[in-house]
């Protein structure tokens, strides 16, 4: 009895150790259980955009480590229990004055434990898989836990083989070091051991003592706080039932850690990362792209940009599910999706602008088609088009032709106003798909819950709502937890991109008709006084059947059937009219019988062109105009 005391402090000694190789075996038997080409470890990608957010073996990895890790923590702590049983019971009987320098020991272990958990945390949230704070060590204020801050390369590095070997003060305190240990921990490390160490001073540092970090099995990932939460929650749950009442250790405070690094370093950090990461989404350089695997995400081509930003916003909703329901949570993610909105308008008013002349200021005009397509009679024309049955339509089609004759009679149609190059229209017919796809999947994701509580002492905290949470994410369903007054900003942002959608429509389908116009205009203009028939159609006639077929392709390769029936039915009502609107104005030199006869070859092979986009298209108007 009379060694209790150093027998206790030796545990003590050898615990951080123990611990750490404990960590570290798991750590391996769990690598060799999963494969590494499984879980996507280290990839290019930054962790949150990587596509393996929701693979399902990266989640095993993490589930098995977690639980195979908290297991044996448990079972230590369950011996502790009983070692310290035994301690109690025999200070009590031998009356021992210090039996509370003997009792120590589950502080001890339970620092260690938080020092290891907050470890876990940091390194499988930060997208950088730094290391550092393996140590147990947290982040200054300022630190992104996240993110890993470059170190100083100014700033000298210590190293070993700096150091003189034969100095008398490093002789003197390496006895002294060896004494402690030797008295303390005896056969901790061998002295040929620690010789060998402070020899050997170019090589790497070693990987297995308690300052080393552990390997990281899978990618670092903020969306991992869904992993990391629930295995160790439940760990501090049952540790609770393990820790004895005279410890000193405040049971509150086994799980109210978890809950400070929530509040205080994870919350404020979330949102950073958050907008950095969906910023990141539409701003790389191909995320206006035409996505390459659509296919799995929509029915038509849709941006690449746009299957990344949902991604993010359902794989954060996902995160929601199990954390404390904060509405300042949803506010981030409307706030991310109005700026996603924001790029996506700026980038369609840059490919609908007008060249600017070099008399023009520097206010940036839309082309006729883009223009008109934002407010006014034809805007209104177009949604009655758009939103109606088929039963006014002819009269709609007549008043669209007359808008748009009497707008290019005040300022004809120029080539700079038309929306001619086919990657524009690509452009166009990938913004429509891309915005009417993003604002289907938000309003599915729309989910109103009642009001939060508005108790101080449970707002943020995560193992108070345990139940609730647990509840919440077994549903397969992704939701926006939204109150009524996030729902109305919602909303609003909804309505503005389902708006940006039929804008664009609008212009497509207002475009190919002021094209149209144009190179009818151009076919008028030209000589038609001709000294001898000619079997030829005027070049601009062929001009206009081209463009015409290269737009219906690319409408038909991108949009669905009912927006490519909205942009070409009329067309050959458009055509007729214009034909015999367009001559008094234009056809003003004289045309004889040759010159006639190259007219009406004009309309019939524009007729026959259109029967390819409407099978009833039929120019009998212009025809008859011209015999």
């Amino acid at each position: 009895m009379g060694h209790l005391d150093a027998a206790v402090e030796k545990m003590e000694q050898r615990l951080p150790i123990e611990l750490f190789q404990i960590v570290e075996r798991t750590n391996q038997e769990v690598d060799l259980r999963h494969p590494s080409h499984l879980r996507s470890l280290h990839r290019p990608e930054i962790g949150a955009l990587d596509p393996g957010i929701d693979d399902e073996n990266r989640k095993d990895v993490l589930n098995d480590l977690l639980w195979t890790l908290y297991s044996k923590f448990e079972a230590i702590a369950e011996g502790h229990r009983a070692v310290h049983d035994v301690v109690v019971g025999i200070t009590k009987r031998e009356g021992f004055r210090n039996r509370n320098n003997l009792m120590g020991g589950f502080n001890e272990m339970w620092k260690l434990y938080q020092s290891e958990m907050r470890s876990l945390l940091h390194d499988y949230l930060a997208t950088d898989g730094d290391v550092s704070t393996r140590l147990g060590r947290m982040p200054t204020a300022d630190a992104n836990v996240f993110q890993r801050n470059p170190r100083d390369k100014n700033k000298r590095v210590f190293r070993l083989a700096e150091i003189n070997q034969k100095s008398t003060d490093l002789a003197l305190q390496q006895e002294e070091l060896d004494q402690i240990l030797k008295a303390s921990v005896p056969g901790l490390v061998s002295k040929s051991q620690r010789r060998s160490a402070l020899g050997n001073n170019n090589s790497v540092p070693a990987t297995d003592g308690p300052v080393a970090g552990h390997k990281l099995l899978i990618d670092p990932n903020v969306f991992n706080i869904s992993l990391l939460l629930p295995p160790s929650l439940s760990f501090l749950q049952r540790l609770k039932d393990i820790v004895p009442p005279d410890s000193g250790i405040a049971i509150s405070t086994l799980t109210s850690f978890l809950d400070d690094f929530l509040v205080n370093v994870f919350y404020p950090q979330l949102e950073e990362t958050v907008v950095e990461l969906c910023t990141q989404s539409f701003m790389e350089l191909d995320a206006f792209q035409k996505a390459s695997q659509w296919a799995q995400h929509a029915a038509r081509p849709i941006f690449k940009g746009t299957c990344t930003f949902l991604a993010l916003v359902q794989a954060f909703c996902k995160l929601l599910d199990t954390i404390p329901q904060d509405q300042a949570h949803s506010e981030l993610i409307i706030s991310q999706i109005v700026a996603y909105y924001n790029k996506c308008y700026d980038w369609y008013r840059g490919v609908v602008a007008r060249p600017r002349m070099q008399d023009e200021n520097d206010l940036l005009r839309l082309k006729p088609a883009a223009s008109m397509a934002e407010n006014g009679e034809l805007r209104a024309n177009c949604e009655e088009l758009w939103n109606g049955d088929n039963s006014d339509q002819d009269e709609l089609f007549r008043k669209e032709i007359s808008l748009l004759l009497s707008a290019n009679q005040e300022t004809p149609f120029q080539p700079a106003d038309i929306i001619s190059d086919r990657r524009s229209v690509s452009a166009l017919c990938l913004l429509h798909t891309s915005m009417t796809w993003l604002s289907t999947r938000l309003a599915a994701m729309r989910h109103i819950t009642p009001e939060p509580s508005t108790d101080p002492t449970s707002k943020g905290r995560w193992t108070l709502l345990s139940l609730q949470t647990s509840s919440a994410s077994s549903s397969p369903a992704i939701h926006l937890p939204l109150t009524s007054a996030t729902a109305s900003s919602f909303d609003q942002v909804l309505s503005s991109i389902r708006a940006l959608s039929l804008t664009t429509l609008y212009t497509l389908h207002l475009d190919i008709r002021a094209g149209t116009i144009h190179m009818l205009s151009r076919t008028l203009a030209a000589p038609y006084l001709l000294t001898h028939p000619t079997q030829e159609p005027d070049p601009s006639v062929l001009q206009l059947n081209s463009d015409l077929l290269s737009f219906s392709d690319t409408l038909t390769t991108l949009l669905p059937r009912a927006a490519q029936r909205f942009i070409t039915s009329g067309l050959a009502a458009l055509i007729d009219s214009a034909i015999i609107a367009l001559v008094p104005t234009l056809l003003t030199g004289a045309m004889n019988a040759p010159g006639c006869a190259r007219m009406q070859l004009n309309i019939l092979v524009l007729q026959q062109n259109l029967k390819t986009l409407e099978p009833r298209a039929a120019l009998v108007r212009a025809a008859e105009y011209f015999e």
